[in-house]
């Protein structure tokens, strides 16, 4: 477990998390980007250039020659999905905070950012966007320690483009970002946090284990609605 991090990305509508986290997925070689935001796969997010839907993505990293996993989960920026967005960040120990280095920080970056703050998550202050012509790097710096009252050289300069940064900021996940708690022996506790339909298999939850194990097979009892089920299949 202590090999675990867990952790979203918090933006503002257009501040390239998506491209930035589609440049964390190639450097560890997760997947190949082919086309597009790899992350975005409805055809309104990738027309729009919006992610409407969190997505949750397991990626390996080996650091000072030890493996570590590192589970991402990307979220929407738009300020009408905060719910999703509360769902990711409680179910993370830790988050990116991205801002463009040619808007600095906005309002719905704030908002969903308290909300990270209020469940203790390490915040990771990244500065996007950073080869733009635009761009304003010691202003919108400024700006997040004000905001976080962090020191200036714990924000990281990067470009979803260019992949600057790119490095520094899964280093600084490794390093910065605590790994998850929880008993193994504990009876099994968990919490949702996405789900989405298949045709073919019906309901598929997303969920982070806080304690005890699940194996196929197992019964399962939803804590809201008191409805219990089988876990017919598990993936990770």
């Amino acid at each position: 477990m202590k090999n675990i991090r867990n952790f979203c990305i918090i933006a503002h509508i257009d501040h390239g998390k998506s491209t930035l986290a589609d440049r964390l997925l190639e450097y560890t070689q997760t997947i190949k980007v082919t086309e597009g935001q790899m992350l975005d796969d409805m055809d309104l997010e990738r027309e729009r250039g919006i992610t409407i839907k969190s997505h949750a993505i397991q990626m390996e990293y080996t650091y000072n020659g030890e493996k570590y996993i590192l589970n991402l989960i990307d979220t929407p920026g738009h300020v009408d999905f905060s719910y999703e967005v509360s769902r990711s960040i409680a179910a993370c120990e830790g988050a990116l905070l991205i801002v463009d280095a040619s808007q600095g920080v906005q309002a719905q970056t704030i908002s969903n950012l308290y909300m990270a703050l209020e469940h203790d998550l390490e915040i990771i202050p990244v500065l996007n966007k950073c080869d733009m012509a635009s761009a304003m790097p010691e202003e919108v710096e400024d700006e997040i320690i004000d905001l976080l009252g962090c020191k200036r050289e714990e924000i990281i300069r990067a470009s979803g483009k260019t992949g600057m940064g790119v490095v520094e900021i899964l280093k600084a996940v490794v390093e910065r970002i605590p790994h998850p708690e929880g008993d193994e022996e504990a009876p099994l506790q968990a919490l949702i946090f996405d789900s989405v339909f298949n045709s073919f298999r019906g309901i598929i939850a997303y969920f982070k284990i806080e304690n005890g194990v699940l194996r196929t097979g197992d019964k399962v009892k939803f804590f809201n609605t008191g409805k219990e089920y089988d876990a017919d299949e598990i993936g990770v």
